[in-house]
């Protein structure tokens, strides 16, 4: 019960979750990709900040630049609604 309550009641840290290696890794694709990509097609220009990983590393996704992607918090929240996983 502590573990689920760990998990999904207090949030996450992701230098916790994911490690140093993450951090470089979000902290270039960040450099790289200042605003969110969504908004940006709509011709909106908003900082990024989260880098989502469009195919879940708990479903094989990697950290690849081709499966990483900039996003303000209000997007990236859209799509884990979509998804039902948050």
């Amino acid at each position: 019960m502590e573990q689920h309550y760990e998990k999904f009641q207090r949030g996450y840290s992701p230098s916790k979750r994911y490690g140093r290696i993450w951090k470089r890794i979000r902290d270039q694709y960040v450099h790289e990709h200042p605003l969110c990509e969504i908004c940006l097609k709509e011709d909106r220009y908003v900082a990024v900040e989260e880098v989502h990983h469009i195919v879940p590393l708990s479903e094989g996704g990697s950290n690849g630049e081709s499966n990483l992607m900039s996003l303000c918090r209000s997007c990236h929240e859209k799509i884990h609604k979509e998804r039902s996983d948050r």
